[in-house]
């Protein structure tokens, strides 16, 4: 049997379920998933083995129209890494069509991919609409643009997936595989870990706050018992955020901790102690640093 390896991004609008398929596809979880749009940052790689064939998934932020320097650099990652693909999955919402997202995205498609690069329409959350609109919506956006496939999916609940994990592997260029076989990311698990802390804040916290915030793993010390000590450091804007983080009687960060370390200890198959601590640094959306941090491009005079 012939090997085969490459790269496929995920793209599409911000809670199009990107993160959902792309953690279906490696079974395992490794892009956090949220109710909230715009949970996804960073590009974020998955490997998946499907028979002789490495599928290195690219999970990227949602695109969305920018208006701040961090949209803007996750839009510039977003697009990058479908350009740089082997392949690219544009996913859209069943239940929501044919969007003013979408057709931009659309456009972006045209003006950002080449055209070596094959670009395959995923329909999901097919749980959501009835069949005959799902059919007049597959044909509309074949209508928009020359998909290479179109597949219908629901990442959530799984239906679909196997058969586009198939197609996907065998259109693959052939060659050797990039990663060890048992490997399920290409992210530095400070990384990692750091975006799961993330994770539950968002899920915790509300309205804008989330967006205002940033986590980064400060120290990742590996103890003689087996265990390991994971310094956090959670950046917000203003001080009145830190309270709201903080909780009545530290109660939320508490939880966050919790929840944090609870999925960190599973995810490492190890116990974790976790400290996190609260820093007020309100230009952290101007800083390089951070950016670095976030694996995102920071643009002078952006």
């Amino acid at each position: 049997m012939t090997q085969r390896c490459g790269f496929v991004a995920l793209i599409g609008e911000p809670n199009a379920g990107k993160s959902t398929l792309l953690n279906r596809m490696v079974g395992a979880k490794i892009s956090i998933v949220t109710h909230k749009v715009q949970t996804t940052r960073a590009r974020i790689r998955g490997i998946a083995v499907e028979g002789e064939s490495q599928i290195v998934f690219v999970d990227t932020p949602g695109l969305f129209r920018p208006t701040r320097r961090l949209d803007r650099a996750m839009v510039s990652a977003a697009w990058s890494g479908a350009a740089d693909a082997d392949s690219v999955l544009f996913l859209i919402e069943a239940n929501r069509g044919i969007t003013e997202g979408v057709k931009a995205i659309l456009d972006g498609l045209a003006e950002h991919i080449p055209r070596t690069v094959r670009v395959s329409l995923v329909i999901n959350k097919i749980d959501k609409i009835k069949a005959e609109k799902l059919l007049q919506l597959t044909n509309d956006l074949n209508k928009l643009y020359n998909f290479e496939n179109t597949f219908m999916v629901s990442a959530e609940k799984g239906y679909g997936v196997d058969s586009l994990k198939t197609q996907i592997a065998d259109t693959l260029p052939e060659g050797p595989w990039h990663y060890p076989e048992d490997q399920i990311a290409d992210a530095p698990l400070r990384q990692i870990a750091a975006e799961i802390t993330r994770e539950k804040l968002i899920l915790r916290l509300h309205q804008e706050l989330p967006y205002q915030l940033t986590v980064e793993t400060e120290n990742w010390d590996d103890r003689k018992d087996g265990s390991v000590r994971i310094d956090q450091m959670i950046y917000v804007m203003r001080s009145g955020h830190k309270g709201i983080l903080l909780g009545p009687k530290g109660a939320t960060i508490k939880g966050v901790s919790m929840d944090a370390r609870k999925e960190l200890s599973e995810f490492l198959d190890r116990t974790v102690h976790l400290f996190l601590q609260v820093k007020v640094r309100p230009n952290w959306l101007e800083d390089r640093e951070r950016y670095s941090e976030m694996g995102l491009e920071f643009k002078d005079g952006d």
